[in-house]
């Protein structure tokens, strides 16, 4: 919370500009996805060097030069997100647990960036989210999906990641990314402003011709510990 409150005094002054701007590219299609991604990443630059947060990013060029992927990050907290929106050069979108989509300036960030509503207490819903996701992903847009479900409550270990956030990946059979986050815990679940760094990896894809034989359980599995394994380098 105390990091929060520091980007907020140190950015009060352009805050209200950056939410007017964020409402209007969000509710109008005369902007490109580009536009509108141009103007968060440009954001999260600002917002994360303001809470004394230095994102040492790598693996950049591991990331498909042409064509829609999907992502799959370790999830240890709030952060994650704007970790990810400052390191990624191109465009993304994400698949966002519904009950999101009435918090304050989330929603708006949801708008912004046509992120997917999945209602995972409803399967017909969840079924509809996955079948959209595999269509844009194979027009080539890019994805995000948290497949822990909720973040970890132990800072750098995972959770389980769960079988079913890979069936957008299955059905558009596209590459699958895996990022490991390390440190994002401590930007806002611990009560410290001091200087910190969070590592993010982007790792070599797994492309449909390597997965394409695997129950969905095995490809979660295996992404999962290809994360731990990149987390444990890191961490020693």
């Amino acid at each position: 919370m105390k990091r929060i409150l520091l980007m907020v005094a140190r950015l009060f002054y352009i805050a209200p500009i950056w939410f007017y701007y964020v409402c209007k590219y969000g509710k109008s299609d005369q902007y490109t996805e580009e536009q509108r991604y141009e103007l968060l990443h440009g954001m999260m630059r600002r917002i994360n060097r303001a809470g004394r947060v230095i994102i040492d990013a790598h693996g950049m060029e591991n990331l498909p030069k042409e064509g829609g992927y999907i992502m799959f990050p370790n999830h240890q907290g709030l952060f994650d997100t704007l970790a990810l929106f400052e390191s990624h050069e191109k465009p993304f979108s994400a698949v966002v647990k519904k009950e999101m989509e009435h918090v304050f300036l989330v929603k708006q960030i949801i708008r912004l960036i046509k992120a997917q509503l999945m209602d995972r207490e409803d399967v017909r819903q969840s079924l509809q989210v996955i079948k959209q996701v595999a269509e844009e992903v194979k027009e080539g847009r890019r994805y995000v999906i948290f497949a822990e479900g909720t973040r970890s409550p132990n800072g750098n270990e995972m959770q389980d990641f769960k079988a079913g956030t890979f069936k957008s990946a299955i059905m558009a059979r596209c590459p699958i990314v895996p990022v490991a986050l390390i440190d994002a815990f401590k930007a806002f679940d611990t009560n410290s402003i001091q200087r910190i760094t969070v590592k993010l990896f982007y790792m070599k894809p797994l492309v449909y011709e390597e997965y394409k034989d695997m129950k969905s359980t095995e490809i979660a599995a295996e992404v999962k510990r290809r994360i731990e394994v990149k987390i444990r380098e890191n961490l020693k």
